[in-house]
């Protein structure tokens, strides 16, 4: 006589944990490196520009590669791969993640990993650059701005890309991309000083090239993406209702391609726009537009009057 079949109660299901493993000392070395000189770099720019070293070919070239590593973070990085606000080619796909990748922000999965991380624990904790973990007093304040404009970069916790980013670790172009990080981060200060030297048939030309597409430029672009996570999460309107102390930020408007209209990108995340209201710039939504036209994206959530009817004004 057989035993009755014996019935088992299904696991809860346990949600994979937030931080995977320590950063080596190395790769904190690095990273102090790709952020400590072009931040030296900076403040050497004014006086080194003040008379001499600066020309029309190096503020080109440096426009040049902050748009094109500035917006492959914005549209690529952020609202492609991060929010999937729309839908890219493949070509186009790839392209904005070495476009990205040129910014020395990281690679594109342990970006798209810390920023989704971000969303889920806004400004509680669990979010890995809030300014608002040490409390409201003047020096915790103080000490919540730095941690998140850049302190949080040196912490040894990295974030979990099986839990945050399962879908690109799946998507061999992309764990391409990612493994040729350091590549790219070496292309990014070459090609400036190659493009200098080249438009001006000199040795200085590569210096200046470098040293303005290079070096500054990425410092600039550094500061203005940080800033989105510190300023933007301390100071400015909050016209929307969200979860999360994001702000509109608009002096930043321009410099940051639109991402510091934010407040209105954390109350819809997956929105392609930013810059919802009237006046209100936004040029990665503007290049999103054009990609949509030349019919390289598709499926963009633009903010259309339904979508904008469900958001919810903190005033009303």
């Amino acid at each position: 006589m057989s035993s009755p079949a014996t019935t088992r109660t299904p696991r809860p299901h346990t949600p994979a944990p937030i931080t995977a493993d320590r950063v080596p000392i190395g790769q904190i070395a690095l990273i102090a490196l790709f952020t400590i000189v072009p931040l030296l770099a900076l403040l050497a720019a004014v006086p080194f520009a003040w008379g001499w070293g600066l020309g029309w070919w190096d503020v080109g070239i440096a426009l040049f590669f902050y748009y094109a590593s500035g917006l492959g973070v914005t549209i690529g990085f952020h609202r492609h791969f991060t929010h999937r606000s729309f839908r890219a080619k493949p070509p186009l796909r790839i392209g904005l993640a070495i476009a990205g990748s040129l910014a020395i922000q990281g690679p594109i999965i342990q970006w798209v990993a810390d920023h989704r991380r971000h969303h889920a624990y806004a400004d509680k904790e669990g979010d890995p650059h809030s300014p608002w973990l040490y409390g409201t007093g003047p020096i915790a304040v103080a000490k919540g701005f730095w941690h998140a404009h850049m302190g949080w970069l040196f912490g040894r916790n990295r974030t979990n890309a099986d839990r945050f980013a399962p879908d690109l670790l799946k998507d061999r172009g992309l764990t391409w991309v990612n493994r040729m990080f350091p590549v790219w981060t070496l292309a990014t200060l070459a090609m400036p000083a190659l493009l200098g030297g080249l438009l001006t048939w000199s040795w200085w030309g590569a210096l200046t090239g470098f040293f303005w597409g290079g070096l500054v430029r990425v410092g600039v672009l550094h500061h203005v993406t940080w800033a989105v996570n510190s300023i933007c999460h301390m100071i400015g309107e909050r016209p929307y209702a969200s979860r999360d102390r994001a702000a509109n930020f608009w002096p930043l408007a321009i410099a940051s391609f639109g991402e510091s209209w934010h407040n209105s990108h954390h109350a819809d995340p997956t929105c392609a726009r930013h810059g919802v209201g009237r006046g209100q710039l936004d040029t990665s939504a503007r290049v999103i537009w054009l990609f949509e036209k030349l019919g390289w994206a598709d499926q963009v959530r633009w903010p259309t009057p339904q979508r904008l009817a469900k958001r919810t004004l903190q005033e009303a």
